[in-house]
C-alpha cells in the first residue's frame, strides 16, 4: 500500500494508474475509519482494479461553532485499517496542501442544500463541493463510493457530477449500522453510557415512518410527526429536524407519490446524530 501527502504524487500515480488501462475507484473520507468506510472500501474492492482512499479533515466543512478541532484522528489506525481492506494507495494532505494559498474561485451549490442538515451548517456543502472537486481532479476516479448515511451529501454530489460533467460514475451505499439498529459514525464515541441505549430508537423512529408508508399513509405531516413522537417518547435527545423530501432532489411534497427520503437529526449533549432511510412510494427500501 501506498502513502502519498502531496497533490502531485496522488495525480501522477493515478494518471499512471489510467495509463495502464486499470479502473480507479474512491473512497474519500475524514479519516477516524470504521466499519462503514470499510464497507466502502469492500464496495470499490469488488469494482475497480484500484481502490484509493483519502483521508482529510476538510476545514470548510465546518462552522465557526463546529467540531474542526475535536474531530477524532488516528491515522496510524486508519493505515492499518486500509492496508487490511487491500487498499492500493491513501493520499493524506495537509490543510496547507489541499489549499496553499486563499481560493481565488469559490464553488456555491444552490440546490439540494437549504433542507436537512445544509439548512443549519450554512456553506457546509459548498465546502464539501469546493474540497470533491479538488480530489476528483487530483485522484481521476472512475467510480466515488459514498455512503448513504450522509444522504444529503450523496444528493449534492450527484449534482456536482452531473452539473460539472465529470467522467465519475457515483456509487451510494447502504448505511452500516450496529446491531442495535445505530448507524455507524464517528461521533458515536461521544455519546455517554445512557445516550447509547437511547440512541438505537432513532433507526426504530425512522423504520415506524416507512411502516405507516407500507401501511397505505401518504400524508407528509402525519408520518413527519408519527416520527417525532417516537423519538420524543423513547429519548432525551433534543430534535434538529425530521423531514421527508423527495429524492434525490430534496424537495418538498404533501403527498407521496415517488422516492422519498425520510430523514432525521438529533442532538445529545456531545454529539448530533443523523440517520435516514430512502425508499419508494410503496413503502420499499430503495438501497439494500
Amino acid at each position: 500500500m501506498k502513502v502519498f501527502r502531496t497533490a502531485e504524487e496522488i495525480q501522477s500515480y493515478s494518471l499512471n494508474k489510467r495509463k495502464e488501462g486499470k479502473t480507479i475507484g474512491f473512497v474519500p473520507t475524514m479519516g477516524y475509519l470504521h466499519e462503514g468506510h470499510q464497507r466502502l472500501i469492500k464496495e470499490a474492492r469488488t469494482h475497480d482494479d484500484i481502490v484509493i482512499l483519502s483521508i482529510f479533515v476538510n476545514p470548510l466543512q465546518f462552522g465557526p461553532s463546529e467540531d474542526f478541532e475535536r474531530y477524532p484522528r488516528d491515522e496510524e489506525r486508519d493505515l492499518k485499517i486500509a492496508e487490511m481492506e487491500n487498499v492500493d494507495a491513501v493520499f493524506i494532505p495537509t490543510v496547507n496542501d489541499m489549499y496553499p494559498r486563499s481560493l481565488s474561485i469559490t464553488m456555491k451549490v444552490t440546490e439540494r442544500t437549504d433542507v436537512l442538515c445544509g439548512k443549519s451548517r450554512e456553506g457546509h456543502f459548498d465546502g464539501v463541493a469546493t474540497v470533491l472537486t479538488k480530489l476528483f481532479h487530483l485522484i481521476l476516479p472512475h467510480r466515488a463510493y459514498f455512503g448513504l448515511k450522509d444522504a444529503q451529501q450523496v444528493a449534492v454530489v450527484d449534482a456536482l457530477i452531473e452539473d460539472l460533467n465529470f467522467p465519475v460514475e457515483l456509487i451510494p451505499v447502504p448505511t452500516v449500522r450496529e446491531g442495535d439498529g445505530l448507524a455507524r459514525s464517528s461521533r458515536n464515541v461521544y455519546l455517554s453510557e445512557e445516550e447509547r441505549q437511547e440512541a438505537k430508537y432513532l433507526y426504530q423512529a425512522l423504520e415506524h415512518g416507512r411502516s405507516l408508508v407500507k401501511n397505505g399513509e401518504k400524508d407528509r405531516n402525519v408520518i413527519i410527526n408519527e416520527v417525532r413522537n417516537f423519538i420524543n417518547e423513547h429519548t432525551h435527545g433534543k430534535i434538529d429536524y425530521v423531514d421527508l423530501l423527495t429524492y434525490p432532489e430534496l424537495q418538498p411534497l404533501t403527498h407521496i407519490n415517488q422516492r422519498v427520503i425520510l430523514a432525521i437529526a438529533v442532538f445529545f449533549n456531545k454529539a448530533r446524530l443523523i440517520d435516514n432511510v430512502i425508499f419508494e412510494q410503496n413503502g420499499e427500501l430503495s438501497y439494500e
